[in-house]
């Protein structure tokens, strides 16, 4: 109940939440199209500045086909495995990744969202989407 809210702000926005490792799998495997997939966390800058910047960066003419959610702490399975697509980078949430014909294109990692503000967040993506979306 607790995380709820934090799951609902993606999801009502158009992300779709992959909550088991064959979710993640089978919306993964062979997907060609631009994917963006947000590794979704309770701390405050998942709070303050990824969810808010991941909004925010979605506002422009250019953003991916493809949103995708996973909640880092709650559905274990599932963010193992989106993990899994974001090698070599090490596990981090919140993060973000950007996928185009199956590789990933951009990672955003905690470390990038720390101490940032939602538009800077929204900046690093929006560049992202014009190279690659």
């Amino acid at each position: 109940m607790m995380v709820a809210p934090m799951r609902a702000e993606l999801t009502n926005q158009g992300f779709t939440e992959l909550k088991s490792a064959e979710e993640v799998q089978t919306n993964m495997d062979g997907n060609q199209d631009t994917t963006l997939v947000v590794v979704n966390s309770v701390c405050g800058c998942a709070a303050g500045s990824c969810r808010p910047g991941v909004l925010e960066s979605l506002t422009g003419d250019k953003k991916p086909a493809k949103l995708y959610t996973v909640f880092a702490g709650q559905d274990l399975d599932a963010t193992t495995k989106a993990r899994e697509y974001m090698a070599p980078y090490p596990p981090s949430s919140p993060a973000i990744a950007l996928f185009k014909n199956g590789e990933l294109v951009h990672m955003v990692e905690r470390h990038m969202i720390e101490g940032r503000t939602a538009d800077m967040v929204a900046d690093n993506l929006k560049s992202a989407y014009d190279e690659h979306c």
